[in-house]
């Protein structure tokens, strides 16, 4: 606890701050200070300033979970740019969407999963919405 353990958590605190004042910049976080807290910014600005959080360690591969969920366009629109920048990095970028468009939009590869197993795999250039639609479907349900 002594010198040593004060002079870390300054340079902790201090990097800390740099670098969400850089994060913040970086993803257009819409907010009046580092210090405000998360969970009163809008929605779109919750999920960014999180996605920033990831972003600020070191990475092979991230996976996102209905990354624009109830976000407005504009939102939609950055993140979806910050997830092409970091596959154009060689990070690899798994999205879990509900959102078919979405997924159509920004993934290479597709893999349906319906009822706890892969049920197909579609490149971008061949994914329609009928043939997503048809593979996600249970199988008694499936024509």
């Amino acid at each position: 606890r002594g010198a040593h353990s004060a002079f870390g958590w300054l340079l902790r605190d201090g990097w800390e701050k740099g670098n969400a004042d850089g994060q913040i910049k970086a993803m257009k976080v819409k907010t009046p200070s580092a210090e405000q807290k998360i969970m009163y910014l809008s929605g779109g600005n919750q999920q960014k300033a999180i996605l920033g959080r990831w972003l600020s360690m070191p990475m092979k591969v991230l996976l996102l979970d209905e990354p624009t969920r109830g976000i407005d366009i504009g939102a939609k629109s950055e993140i979806y740019q910050i997830i092409h920048n970091l596959a154009a990095q060689g990070i690899a970028v798994i999205v879990v969407s509900s959102d078919l468009m979405e997924v159509m939009g920004i993934s290479d590869r597709i893999l349906v999963l319906c009822e706890g197993a892969m049920r197909g795999e579609q490149l971008r250039e061949n994914a329609t919405e009928s043939n997503l639609l048809q593979l996600a479907l249970p199988r008694g349900l499936a024509n």
